[in-house]
């Protein structure tokens, strides 16, 4: 296993569509997935496509944290090696949420997505993986898969203003915890 050199935003691997795989269960398909996760561990992330380490392939692995009921029972999340992945959306119901990129350190952005998306492909022995998901699972693969087609978050936000250094987000929270306070005042204003 090695960790492997993360492709930034700007390189051309990340800007074209990646090629199929032609064979999922080919061992350098295999040791790739393996180099893959030690490198999104190092990183440290929750998803990393084939493209973002310099591979043009469609092949995606994530692992979507646990629920607070799964992780107080002991579990770690799975891995999920996705290959040749077809997505396909559950309604139109989108919602904004911030996103972060390893390709693009120390930024994030207010990104829509799907919330509802059913998601195929194979694993590594070439079997099947067909799973509806909602919430950060759906963000997450949405996210990985448009590094297949040569799309990084920025391109998905409706209004830059919304993509901001790591740094500052304390000034994000602040705001948004401002906001919620004079909505609560004036809620409570209501009802007096």
């Amino acid at each position: 296993m090695a960790i492997l050199k993360i492709a930034r935003m700007g390189h051309p691997v990340l800007r074209r569509p990646a090629d199929d795989v032609a064979d999922p269960t080919a061992p350098e398909i295999r040791a790739l997935a393996s180099d893959m996760l030690e490198t999104m561990i190092d990183a440290p992330g929750v998803g990393l496509a084939a493209p973002q380490v310099h591979e043009p392939l469609r092949m995606v692995i994530f692992r979507v944290p646990l629920t607070e009921v799964e992780s107080m029972a002991g579990g770690e999340p799975p891995l999920t090696v996705l290959i040749n992945p077809t997505l396909e959306p559950q309604g139109e119901e989108m919602e904004e949420n911030w996103e972060g990129c390893l390709s693009l350190p120390g930024l994030r952005g207010l990104v829509p997505r799907y919330t509802h998306l059913r998601y195929r492909g194979v694993d590594l022995d070439g079997q099947e993986i067909d799973r509806t998901v909602d919430g950060f699972h759906a963000r997450v693969v949405q996210h990985e898969c448009d590094h297949l087609e040569g799309i990084l978050y920025p391109q998905r936000m409706r209004d830059l203003t919304g993509l901001i250094f790591e740094s500052e987000m304390r000034h994000v929270i602040a705001e948004i915890r401002a906001q919620e306070q004079a909505e609560d005042a004036a809620g409570q204003e209501v009802e007096e």
